[in-house]
């Protein structure tokens, strides 16, 4: 029996959204489980696309062994040996790659009355990482690669400036890949906090005031205005 995440509506198996709420539906993908895509945990919740199973092997991701391959040729193979070490035994969500270390544990689809599931509290629900480290070592590699490129053109040497730009590369995509780890933190938490306001909106009969929300969430009074304008889509929220 499906139900509504957001008010615990019983739903049709081929509902779009929710006839009470209005909250659209959440599909969650089968997959069949291959040789290689041995569960890490029991069923779990990720945290950033909402897929419920079992995490697969960090290297049956196509992406990542293609960088295993990329590092491999540009380091002679002790950067990807690196590299295969330091990630081998991690486990990835395989819907949208997050480290299964984040995720939570999975919620019934009904307790055992049939009522709908408890809401998962906050802390079960642990926050993606803000890719600080990334950042960081990709403004390192950028900087080397900086002062390599420079070393190679004072001194005329192709291959100082050859190496600079591999390392400029690499740096450059991994503080990419940071920033938008970044920006995926930014956007779970927004949603989190659209979840705190749904449930408090619930409680207090579907009508909330900016001062009830900045009391119940403690945030100030532009923040909380600033969240309820962001939630108005005039169909499920709306503001006056």
């Amino acid at each position: 029996m499906m139900r509504c995440s957001t008010c615990g509506e019983r739903l049709t198996p081929d509902a779009e959204r929710c006839p009470t709420c209005g909250t659209a539906v959440a599909r969650v993908p089968t997959r069949r489980m291959t040789p290689g895509m041995t569960a890490a945990v029991g069923p779990q919740r990720c945290p950033r696309c909402g897929y419920q199973g079992q995490g697969v092997p960090y290297f049956s991701r196509t992406g990542h062994v293609g960088l295993l391959i990329g590092v491999s040729l540009f380091t002679y193979g002790l950067g990807g040996l690196a590299y295969w070490l330091a990630r081998r035994r991690h486990y990835i969500c395989p819907n949208c790659g997050l480290g299964w270390e984040h995720a939570a544990r999975a919620l019934p689809a009904a307790g055992p009355d049939g009522s709908p599931p408890a809401l998962a509290s906050d802390s079960s629900m642990p926050l993606p990482s803000g890719g600080l480290k990334r950042r960081f070592v990709g403004a390192a590699m950028i900087l080397f690669a900086s002062f390599l490129i420079m070393m190679g053109i004072i001194e005329v040497e192709a291959a100082a400036i050859a190496v600079g730009s591999v390392f400029g590369a690499g740096g450059s995509g991994m503080f990419f890949w940071g920033w938008k780890a970044l920006q995926e933190r930014r956007q779970a938490l927004t949603t989190g906090l659209q979840r705190k306001i749904l449930r408090l909106a619930t409680q207090k009969g579907g009508t909330l005031t900016v001062t009830e929300v900045a009391a119940d969430l403690n945030l100030s009074l532009p923040a909380a205005e600033k969240v309820l304008t962001q939630m108005d889509d005039g169909f499920r929220v709306r503001s006056d």
